[in-house]
């Protein structure tokens, strides 16, 4: 009976883990600048859970990777965005790869 509810438990973490985006997208107002990009990058390395970070000022676009099984409360990173002089409008998770959004915005550029 041990053994079964060890495995049930096993079972319930990883499926648990599994669940997280791994991507989140956020609409960000006041975007203007190449430094507003940088900045924003480097805020939201300092998460231990970012894996990468996508920045498109023409798409009001900020996307956070996440490292597998990590996760980024939305009250944090609308607090760090804020914080930082931002108006965030919409938080997304999603399953998009970031590689993806990247080709998207590239592509979508005038």
């Amino acid at each position: 009976m041990k053994l079964l509810s060890r495995l049930l438990i096993s079972l319930l973490l990883a499926a648990a883990a599994s669940v997280h985006a791994a991507t989140i997208e956020m609409t960000v107002n006041g975007l203007v600048c190449a430094f507003c990009a940088q900045g924003i990058e480097k805020q939201l390395r300092k998460f231990p859970a970012t894996a990468d970070v996508v920045v498109s000022l023409e798409h009001k676009l900020v996307a956070v990777a996440l490292k597998d099984g990590q996760d980024i409360a939305d009250a944090e990173l609308r607090r760090a965005l804020t914080n930082a002089g931002y108006a965030v409008k919409s938080i997304q998770r999603t399953d998009t790869p970031i590689a993806d959004l990247r080709k998207r915005v590239k592509q979508a550029k005038p």
